[in-house]
């Protein structure tokens, strides 16, 4: 990592939730970041959120609105951090999304399929291999990337076949990057993360499926608990690595899960 700038993350999904969460904790830890997302709107709230909590005026927060299936505008995204900040130290790669649930495999729409697989795992991918490219050429080289799994990258929920195949994948993508960024510096990790409290996991709150058929409301934690964990993991020196880690609400049923 360069000493003469600031450490600098790209963090996508920084829109909301997870992203919104971890792209503070950066940014009040020093770091610039690039805050990607589909709308606009919601980026520069978080962008907002990271200015009223520092205690300098030395926040350096860049939007990008980006859609990450798509090619053109990773590599966008990438080439405006790149410019703005002299280089990209981390990716959190973090854009995701549930896709319909609750359906059973046999009636799940091809559509809703292959929007999860576009966002979860074709975006995840495009994301890597452009923080790859920038990593690998810039001087000094090196960088880390921090994937978004999921508990669900280990065991499913009940009819959630589009999620859980693409966390699966994930995984897969984690240690392919991990073996091949070994030559150029590159780490990289997997945060798998369980019932954090955001809109996204609303409904654990209120009463999700249970694999008995059962309707339960679940515990959930903090997404700070999370952010914490996520930046622990960058601020290691490049010669160490969280390969995986499980960060999840103590209660939620995960251990003997089904």
């Amino acid at each position: 990592m360069d000493d003469a700038r600031r450490k600098s993350a790209v963090v996508t999904g920084a829109g909301s939730g997870i992203g919104r969460s971890v792209a503070l904790a950066l940014a009040a830890s020093g770091w610039s970041v690039a805050l990607a997302g589909r709308r606009a709107e919601p980026l520069e709230e978080t962008a907002a959120m990271a200015a009223s909590a520092s205690r300098s005026d030395a926040v350096n927060v860049l939007c990008v609105p980006t859609d990450v299936t798509s090619p053109e505008a990773v590599a966008g995204l990438f080439t405006a951090a790149r410019d703005s900040f002299g280089g990209v130290d981390l990716l959190f790669n973090n854009a995701g999304t549930f896709g319909a649930s609750g359906v059973p495999v046999d009636e799940l729409p091809y559509e809703t399929w292959r929007s999860v697989v576009d966002t979860n795992l074709n975006g995840a991918f495009l994301c890597a291999q452009a923080a790859f490219r920038v990593m690998k050429e810039q001087d000094p080289r090196g960088g880390r990337i921090i994937n978004n799994g999921s508990v669900s990258a280990h065991v499913p929920r009940p009819m959630s076949a589009a999620y859980t195949a693409t966390k699966h994948a994930i995984t897969g993508l984690t240690k392919s990057l991990s073996l091949d960024g070994r030559a150029y510096r590159i780490a990289c990790g997997q945060i798998d993360i369980g019932n954090a409290a955001t809109d996204m996991t609303q409904g654990m709150r209120t009463g999700i499926l249970q694999a008995d058929g059962r309707t339960a409301v679940e515990p959930v934690m903090d997404v700070a608990d999370v952010a914490r964990t996520v930046l622990h993991m960058a601020e290691l020196p490049l010669e160490a690595n969280v390969q995986f880690a499980t960060v999840m609400a103590t209660n939620m049923p995960y251990i003997g899960r089904g």
